[in-house]
């Protein structure tokens, strides 16, 4: 089908802005919404797109390369020397012994061992732009299965020039003799084969220089212009002549871009390339994604559909097994490893780059090539419905396996506090208490935060604190107060409910997350309800106001009088929470009232405690300036 550049446009956005937002409502990711919307307009269903798609593919590819800049953007060299370890060993491993397993079952359907070493190889990669694009969705990039995982993609993409190395000397079928539309002319053509190495270090040193040495004046001056469709242009220019720099020597674009991101890693431009590039980031990535669904070749799979499910799970169950092996062996607890594991068991887009390079230099025949990227395509679809069954079905079920398993610990200890929760919020407060030498009993349930305070020389006991047994165990009965500081507010509810039932005179001080949870809690009973972020909230109001001007008195007055009208406002509104027409015209009345009382108080605030309205401290920094 034949179509102007604007209607293809008008597909393809199209297509997304309508599947996107559904399997982003059913919890399915963005990612399988856009390998949706490019079956439905491909060849299988309406047919919007044909073989121009292929074309849109290649451009689409540069989302993925700008992804990489960016996360290298994010590692600071400091960093990337840190993860050495995983992405060598974790990475090299997951590498060579998928490489090895999944040519082997190759070589047991009949293929000659050379296909089966390339295809192997192919099928080790694993799908960068999906996985990365999940993580971040999910928040799960800085947590040990994320971290781990980005060593082993970042080591497939430095894999990929050895890869394409070996390749050549595979060869079994007639080397195609058609020319590559999309190939730029090599630098190393010409070159005898001992110089080539050198061409190629030396063109890698020649980006690190640049970016080190030479764009970060070059964007000084841009910025100084004050233009940032320039600035956007210049970054953009940067990365695409990084890209075509890279395949002109043999490289990886991707893998070029990526350590041209580590190297401005540092740079003060780094904040402002992330928000300006990004944009542009995600928008090819879904233009890419939709070029991969359009590209699913359906008349095969419906010839044979028992063999492509076949082989795509043999690929995905034969690279999950290797990656759990590995996960353990690196010391991933249950849930990292069916994360990680799990997580990275497709095949990925670089194997239809790589598919391409195969084709073309006689190493796969046709056929096979056809067949495979079927299953890689499928492959990359099932993803985020792998992930989706890990979160929902495997993980309530096995990822807590261990913590379960481990035993409570043994209290030594009584104290006239128990600390439920030794978190970001009731670590703060464990700590003020014991720094004046108040006792404190500190209970947690995450064993590997337990582990990590004990090395910290904190005395913290293992266990759920909303058992009963539990609780006893650790002086309620003797307690006066207990501190619930946990992160789950279900914990929290279930923990009120265990002290109220059998510790009715203990006296619950209860975080909150926010104002719901804080309306569940005032709905349990509880008096004393903390909102995680009010105080520090306040405090940097009150700071605001005394760095305009304000004396100190007054703007600390004015923030505790905010502070008791909002939870005076947070009780009353707790009876008609559930009503939304009637939650909303209170809370428009009340917040009138706010600023009646705060400006009524500010008017009389002379009037009242008129001693205590000194600010001793600008008193003095007055007559210190009197003086001079």
């Amino acid at each position: 089908m034949n179509q102007s550049v604007l209607i293809q446009a008008i597909i393809y956005l199209a297509s997304g802005v309508v599947f996107v937002p559904i399997a982003k409502r059913l919890g399915l990711g963005s990612v399988l919404g856009y390998l949706l919307a490019g079956i439905v307009i491909g060849p299988a269903v309406l047919g919007l797109v044909g073989d121009e798609g292929q074309d849109i593919m290649h451009f689409a590819e540069f989302g993925v390369i700008i992804m990489l800049f960016l996360v290298g953007l994010e590692l600071e060299p400091e960093r990337l020397w840190k993860l050495r370890m995983p992405v060598l060993g974790l990475g090299g491993l997951q590498v060579l012994l998928t490489a090895v397993l999944t040519g082997g079952l190759s070589m047991l359907t009949g293929l000659p061992w050379q296909p089966s070493l390339a295809l192997g190889m192919i099928l080790a990669m694993s799908s960068t732009a999906i996985v990365l694009q999940t993580l971040n969705e999910k928040g799960l990039m800085n947590t040990a299965a994320g971290q781990n995982t980005f060593a082993v993609l970042l080591f497939q993409d430095i894999a990929v020039i050895p890869i394409l190395a070996i390749m050549p000397l595979l060869a079994t079928y007639p080397v195609a003799t058609e020319t590559d539309a999309h190939a730029h002319p090599s630098l190393l053509d010409g070159l005898p084969g001992w110089l080539r190495p050198f061409a190629v270090v030396g063109a890698v040193l020649a980006l690190v220089l640049i970016g080190r040495y030479v764009m970060g004046p070059v964007f000084r001056i841009i910025a100084r212009t004050g233009l940032r469709e320039v600035f956007i242009a210049t970054a953009l220019l940067m990365v695409a002549a990084i890209s075509v720099l890279m395949e002109m020597v043999g490289l990886s674009p991707a893998l070029g871009a990526f350590v041209a991101g580590v190297v401005l890693a540092n740079s003060e431009y780094k904040h402002e390339l992330e928000s300006d590039i990004d944009p542009f980031k995600g928008l090819l990535l879904g233009l890419f994604f939709i070029s991969v669904g359009a590209a699913i070749n359906f008349d095969l799979i419906m010839e044979n559909p028992l063999r492509v499910i076949g082989i795509v799970l043999a690929v995905m169950v034969a690279k999950a097994l290797v990656l759990a092996g590995l996960g353990k062996w690196f010391g991933l607890q249950t849930d990292q490893n069916l994360l990680f594991s799990l997580g990275l068991c497709q095949v990925g887009e670089f194997a239809f780059v790589l598919f391409s390079f195969a084709t073309q230099n006689g190493i796969l025949s046709q056929e096979v090539v056809d067949l495979m990227t079927a299953v890689v395509a499928i492959s990359m679809g099932l993803t985020p419905l792998v992930f989706l069954l890990n979160e929902k079905v495997l993980l309530p079920r096995l990822g807590t396996k261990e913590a379960v398993e481990r035993e409570q610990d043994v209290i030594e200890e009584k104290n006239a506090v128990i600390v439920a929760g030794f978190g970001r919020y009731g670590n703060i407060v464990g700590r003020f208490l014991r720094a004046n030498k108040i006792g404190t009993t500190v209970l947690d349930f995450d064993s590997d935060r337990v582990d990590i305070l004990r090395k910290l020389g904190m005395k913290v006991y293992y266990g759920d604190a909303s058992r009963y047994d539990l609780l006893k165990s650790a002086g309620a009965e003797e307690a006066k107060l207990l501190i619930i500081a946990l992160d789950s507010p279900e914990k929290v509810l279930e923990l009120v409910e265990t002290a109220k039932k059998h510790f009715p005179h203990l006296k619950l001080l209860v975080r909150a997350a926010d104002r719901e949870d804080a309306y569940d809690l005032l709905e349990a009973g509880i008096a004393h309800v903390y909102r995680e972020t009010v105080d520090s909230s306040l405090r940097m109001g009150v700071d605001a106001m005394t760095m305009l001007g304000f004396r100190a008195y007054p703007s600390q007055r004015a923030a505790r009088l905010f502070l008791k009208h909002d939870e005076k406002n947070l009780a009353g509104l707790v009876a008609v929470r559930h009503d939304r027409k009637q939650y909303m015209t209170s809370a428009r009345q009340r917040i009138r009232e706010l600023e009646q009382l705060l400006s009524s108080d500010d008017k009389d605030r002379w009037l009242k405690d008129v001693e205590d309205g000194w600010d001793p401290e600008t008193l003095r920094n007055e007559v210190r300036q009197m003086k001079l």
